[in-house]
């Protein structure tokens, strides 16, 4: 059970880390416009050097911005339960803590899930037609690998629970 939790522990380490990093730097897509290369995030835009704050308010990107503020967070309250995991008590028996991590980086693995769906059909859809040359970045491929750490953990922690939950029916009272 303990080995379930620690490489869970560690995947949402790992994942948590990289999802705040996507969503705070501003390489989601890279383009070339007129002549020199660009990159945007989900907070600004980069044209050459000179980078502007993104002040529009599009749906898409409040969309991808609100889920992926809502994945950061369930990701860090499951890393919160996942430690208390270890420090496991028997009076909680109606509420597992193994199972409330899984659940908490299931559901942020759903939220980035979702902010990822809904910027990569926007962006191959209209913005693709818009711009000739543009690319994927580092930032919104940061986004994939963390929803794959959150995937994870929150398996890992279910398997935790499994274990445990076995354990304990099958002891004699």
């Amino acid at each position: 059970m303990y080995s379930f939790m620690g490489g869970g522990l560690f995947c949402a380490w790992v994942g948590t880390v990289l999802l705040v990093v996507s969503t705070a730097t501003d390489h989601w897509m890279q383009y070339r416009l007129s002549g020199s290369f660009a990159h945007q995030g989900l907070w600004r835009y980069c044209l050459g050097p000179k980078c502007y704050l993104q002040t529009e308010s599009i749906a898409y990107w409040n969309a991808t911005r609100a889920f992926m503020i809502l994945s950061a967070l369930c990701a860090t309250a499951g890393i919160i339960m996942g430690i208390l995991a270890f420090a496991q008590q028997s009076t909680f028996t109606r509420l597992s803590r193994p199972f409330s991590a899984g659940i908490m980086f299931l559901a942020s693995t759903l939220f980035v899930l979702l902010a990822l769906a809904i910027y990569t059909g926007v962006t191959v859809s209209f913005l693709g037609r818009r711009f000739g040359d543009w690319r994927f970045s580092w930032s919104y491929i940061l986004g994939w690998v963390s929803l794959l750490m959150t995937f994870f953990a929150g398996i890992f922690y279910m398997c935790a629970y499994r274990m445990h939950e076995c354990r304990r029916l099958s002891t004699p009272r």
